[in-house]
């Protein structure tokens, strides 16, 4: 290291001193406990993990590599209050230090239950926990699908409950269920089964059951992060939550669909005793074979005391029957009776109907007709008529108006090619030609260019002279030629 001497002052240049600084943080603080709550918490697509300690006073800059955040059982958020172990170190590009964080854990069992109070206030706010969300779980399903860790002692307890109460199909979902990344598969394993369809190569399942095996509040927090929350909420299937023992208790038994205390009760609640229910229905048949018996028993003695009570047949029917017979005799005479008044009735009028009286009531009905034509004839003619004489009044007041008879006192009109009437001089600057109707036809015309001006009329002439010079005036003066010269 060059020292210079200015008086008794040592000169560093930027990186000895920055060097020097570090080293003496580094061998002052190498391993060093924190307590704090966590501000900002990044995590780089590189996977290591940035941080913020915090109290009321100051703040740490922290972080934790890759390999160490990878190992975390607790996933760290804004808020938690922490205790990090690791070493203090500085970094020179910035002329700032940070703590490299070794391993980072709740500060103590209070400030997992407060984050845990704090999701639970959370989710009810969002009516996940109501009670009205809670579906039924179905009385024997076919198929039960179970998500919890292959390899432990949960699964063997549930299948071997099943077997003894009722042996259903079990379609287990591997996943972890402790440590970092359990919770998104927990969480996949939730939406995988609801995804299956009736294409898929694994059935469905009828009811789901999420469960693992007792553990401290840091081994069970996996079932408390949102993530695995909101899927079982979001469940189509009903979900029994069997995670723990009686005693522990997590996010998703509140908005599961049952809570089982452990993995073998969830077993129980899933299915019926199969022997129970076999005994049951025995005795539900016996039952209603013995109320049936019993009821047609009463039914039979009803029925023979009331045959008892009604006597002989032929008692109550021959009253009866001899009556019928006596109608039956009296009908059949009345009407042979009927029928001989009416052959009477037929011959008698029949006599009557000779030609001469049938040809008497012909010619009064044609003589009624008679009258009724001929009043229809006069009605019909006077409505004739008068419907003429309206017709030929409304042809005379037509007849007046029409512009023929204007027509028929020399009058003409005038059309433009556009079949429109001229009826002004200005009128005719818009057509080249058209045509004059007179009373006998039409002339068709067509303008030359030229236009005319109109002359004022002339006043009286007193003098026979002057008629002659105008006379000759107009003599002398050259002809126009007109429209159909």
């Amino acid at each position: 290291m060059t020292e210079k001497k200015i008086g008794n002052v040592h000169e560093y240049t930027v990186s000895e001193l920055s060097g020097a600084v570090k080293r003496t943080i580094e061998d002052t603080f190498g391993l060093v406990r924190v307590r704090g709550e966590l501000g900002r918490v990044t995590r780089a697509a590189s996977g290591h993990m940035y941080l913020d300690l915090k109290d009321e006073k100051s703040v740490i800059s922290s972080v934790m590599w890759k390999g160490m955040a990878a190992r975390l059982t607790i996933k760290p958020e804004q808020g938690m209050e922490v205790i990090a172990m690791g070493r203090m170190t500085t970094f020179p590009g910035q002329s700032r230090y940070q703590l490299v964080i070794d391993s980072l854990e709740p500060a103590g069992v209070g400030a997992l239950m407060a984050l845990l109070e704090e999701r639970k206030k959370k989710f009810a706010a969002e009516g996940l926990f109501a009670p009205e969300r809670k579906r039924p779980l179905p009385f024997l399903p076919e198929v039960i699908g179970v998500v919890t860790s292959p390899s432990g002692a949960v699964i063997r307890d549930i299948l071997h409950r099943l077997r003894e109460r009722f042996p259903r199909h079990v379609v287990v979902w591997p996943t972890l269920v402790q440590g970092r990344g359990a919770e998104e598969k927990i969480a996949e394993a939730i939406k995988g089964f609801n995804a299956l369809g009736p294409e898929s190569t694994v059935p469905r399942p009828d009811v789901l059951i999420v469960a693992r095996g007792g553990g401290s509040l840091e081994d069970l927090w996996c079932f408390n992060e949102e993530i695995v929350v909101r899927s079982a909420a979001a469940s189509e299937i009903p979900l029994i939550s069997a995670v723990g023992h009686e005693t522990d208790t997590t996010l998703i038994d509140y908005v599961s669909d049952r809570r089982a205390p452990t993995p073998t009760a969830a077993a129980e609640f899933a299915v019926p005793v199969r022997s129970e229910l076999l005994s049951e229905v025995l005795n539900k048949e016996r039952r209603f074979v013995g109320a049936a018996t019993r009821t047609i028993e009463q039914r039979r003695t009803a029925l023979m005391s009331a045959a008892r009570g009604l006597g002989r047949p032929e008692d109550i029917l021959g009253a009866a029957t001899q009556r019928l017979d006596r109608a039956s005799d009296g009908l059949r005479s009345g009407l042979r009776a009927r029928l001989d008044n009416a052959l009477t009735q037929v011959a008698r009028i029949g006599g009557r109907l000779t030609p001469n009286l049938l040809a008497a009531g012909f010619a009064k009905r044609e003589n009624i007709i008679g009258q009724y034509w001929s009043r229809i004839s006069d009605r019909t003619d006077r409505i004739i008529t008068d419907r003429k004489s309206r017709l030929a009044s409304s042809a005379r007041v037509l007849a007046a108006v029409s512009y023929q008879n204007v027509l028929e006192r020399g009058f003409a009109l005038v059309r433009g090619d556009d079949g429109q009437l001229l009826r002004r001089a200005a009128d005719s600057k818009s057509v080249t030609g058209g045509q004059i109707q007179f009373v006998d036809g039409t002339r068709d015309f067509l303008f030359d260019g030229t236009s005319v001006p109109s002359k004022s009329p002339k006043k009286s002439v007193k003098s026979g002279a002057t008629k002659t010079a105008t006379t000759e005036k107009q003599a002398n003066k050259p002809k126009q030629q007109g429209l159909f010269d």
